[in-house]
């Protein structure tokens, strides 16, 4: 469980700087550049979730539970991971609609994917993780809206293509991960 939290410290540590130090944030980038900081902050960011990655696996050999929660769970879960999806493509794809309306998409997706998690798990592995991701989503997500309307910042919006390309790459994401890749990296597979 130390593994895991200190991951977690890490990798949300380096993602809250803007949240909690945003001063700070712009004198390290003044003081040292832009690619030493996103170089530094990668390393950071990769050094927590290698961590978090192994922590996790730890706790799942020695699992704690929690309480035990209802099967329907599962396919709540399922399904709400694929809004989760299209999100995070939304925010890749330049111009969506559905930038334009939540703002800081893949934080909601983040929200929505950690949410999913904590309703259909109940070791203490698991929620130490999918809440701590909650947690700092919520944070993240207020922090960034409250920025924009300070900077009067508005997404560009585009064709309706884009949302349904952003809606499209997000389904097939999900597909693939749901069906194939998380029973594979997982070891869990949602649907069988």
């Amino acid at each position: 469980m130390t593994t895991l939290i200190a991951g977690l410290v890490l990798f949300l540590g380096a993602h809250s700087v803007r949240i909690f130090a945003e001063g700070w944030r712009s004198a390290q980038i003044a003081r040292a550049g832009l690619g030493a900081w996103k170089a530094i902050h990668s390393i950071v960011s990769l050094a927590g979730l290698a961590m978090i990655v192994w922590g996790y696996g730890q706790t799942r050999l020695a699992p704690v539970d929690l309480w035990f929660p209802p099967v329907w769970t599962r396919h709540a879960a399922a399904l709400l991971t694929l809004p989760a999806f299209v999100l995070l493509a939304a925010a890749y794809v330049p111009g969506t609609r559905i930038k334009a309306m939540v703002g800081h998409p893949m934080v909601a997706g983040v929200k929505l994917w950690a949410f999913a998690h904590l309703l259909s798990n109940g070791r203490l592995g698991d929620v130490v993780l999918f809440g701590a991701f909650l947690a700092w989503a919520i944070a993240d997500f207020i922090a960034s809206r409250r920025r924009d309307r300070a900077a009067g910042t508005r997404p560009a919006v585009g064709p309706v293509s884009r949302d349904l390309l952003a809606g499209a790459i997000g389904v097939v994401a999900w597909a693939a991960f749901a069906f194939v890749l998380h029973g594979w990296l997982i070891g869990v597979r949602p649907f069988g």
